[in-house]
């Protein structure tokens, strides 16, 4: 990972969406910055707009006003300084784990030996060593899902996009993968964001969490995580119970949207992303 780190910093930000001719707004008035080397946590009620807030950073769509900024550089179209990690891995599956993982360097035009051997040192990073030769349905969801991250991680981005990365994988899964996130981190280094259901994930992984309010989303608050660094699985328990936690929950209530449900709160909100 590279030592230069950038912090992205959103300006009057608004989209919509065309549905059957008429503008469904989506985004509204979005201004935020993610500060760099830090990790922001995006959270709010399915139909708010984390998903696309997330694709106008990576450059995947444009915003229909106002700006975004990666270390001062306008972001225009997808960019090499950022690498994002879908809520599914969207494998290839005639290819194996390890050319899965060097598939970005390919199209970048970096050699076959290089690629393959910065693609084992990835998948050793997410801890995959021997199963580079694995295709994707030989694997386990969660197994995937790191060579999806070794993937996004291979051209050492500067910036890390999660969308909800691990919302479809069992609790004990997503919590190894939650902890896997906050180690890579510790280690690499980078400004992180990631969107997310659920509240404890957020306050576990995350320096601040900003939430959004029900379509068109604003943001309606931008709460710090005071969980002291470093955590790890003896903290997890403690995210879902934390003051932040209570002011997340709270604005959830008064203007985001749906809460977690009681019976288990790490589970992510029923519905899909937004």
């Amino acid at each position: 990972m590279g030592t230069t780190l950038d912090d992205i910093t959103i300006t009057g930000l608004s989209h919509a969406f065309s549905v059957a001719g008429a503008p469904l707004p989506v985004l509204e008035g979005i201004d935020l910055v993610m500060p760099a080397g830090r990790v922001s946590a995006v959270v709010g009620p399915s139909g708010s707009g984390k998903s696309t807030l997330l694709r106008i950073v990576a450059g995947l769509l444009p915003a229909d006003e106002g700006r975004v900024a990666i270390g001062g550089r306008r972001v225009v179209g997808p960019d090499p300084r950022v690498g994002l990690v879908f809520q599914e891995p969207r494998l290839l599956p005639w290819r194996d784990a390890l050319d899965n993982v060097a598939y970005p360097l390919e199209l970048a035009g970096v050699g076959r030996e290089e690629r393959r051997d910065r693609a084992a040192a990835f998948l050793e990073l997410v801890g995959l060593t021997g199963f580079g030769s694995a295709l994707p349905g030989q694997l386990s969801g969660g197994m995937a899902q790191r060579v999806g991250l070794a993937r996004a991680l291979v051209q050492e981005p500067r910036v890390l996009l999660l969308d909800e990365p691990f919302g479809a994988l069992d609790a004990l899964t997503r919590d190894h993968l939650d902890a896997e996130i906050l180690r890579l981190w510790d280690r690499l280094g980078a400004t992180i964001v990631i969107v997310t259901h659920s509240i404890p994930e957020a306050v576990f992984l995350a320096d601040r969490v900003v939430v959004l309010s029900a379509r068109p989303g604003r943001v309606v608050a931008d709460i710090p995580v005071e969980l002291p660094r470093p955590r790890s699985w003896a903290t997890l328990d403690e995210a879902a119970s934390t003051r932040s936690a209570r002011a997340i929950r709270d604005a959830l209530e008064r203007r985001g949207g749906p809460l977690p449900g009681p019976s288990d709160a790490r589970l992510p909100v029923t519905g899909s992303a937004a």
